[in-house]
């Protein structure tokens, strides 16, 4: 299946994401921090990239921006933990700014096995419609 990797400094969340995606076939590679994953996705052929927005060093957003330097295409999936509850004293909804800044899905802890089982699929469908019309053009 796939090659998707998992950003996010909270264990519990690394290891839920991980045991659900590999349950479903997929190969998992999971890093702490930003850093971390950057280096990973400059090593590896990911097809998928998960993305928590709240990390300390590097944050999701700033490694979204890295990686969108290096691949443009790669479906970015982001998840916080934070309240998205619209509220005048509530900060922003930062998962509504992922999207914004390029990821293609955003799953809000703690979030259903089935939520994100078809966010993954809908993204990598969405992945390979890409990859088709890129490679029809090159012909």
């Amino acid at each position: 299946m796939a090659n998707i990797l998992i950003v996010d400094d909270d264990p519990a969340v690394q290891l839920t994401i991980r045991l659900l995606l590999e349950r479903a076939g997929h190969h998992v590679t999971v890093a702490g921090d930003g850093h971390r994953g950057l280096a990973l996705f400059e090593g590896n052929p990911f097809d998928l990239l998960f993305l928590d927005i709240f990390m300390p060093g590097m944050d999701g957003l700033e490694t979204m921006r890295h990686v969108r330097a290096l691949r443009p295409a790669i479906p970015i999936i982001v998840i916080s933990g934070r309240s998205v509850t619209p509220d005048v004293y509530a900060e922003p909804d930062f998962l509504k700014m992922a999207t914004k800044l390029g990821a293609v899905a955003s799953l809000q802890k703690p979030f259903r096995a089935d939520a994100l089982l078809a966010a993954v699929d809908n993204c990598l469908r969405a992945g390979e419609s890409e990859g088709s019309d890129v490679n029809a053009s090159r012909r």
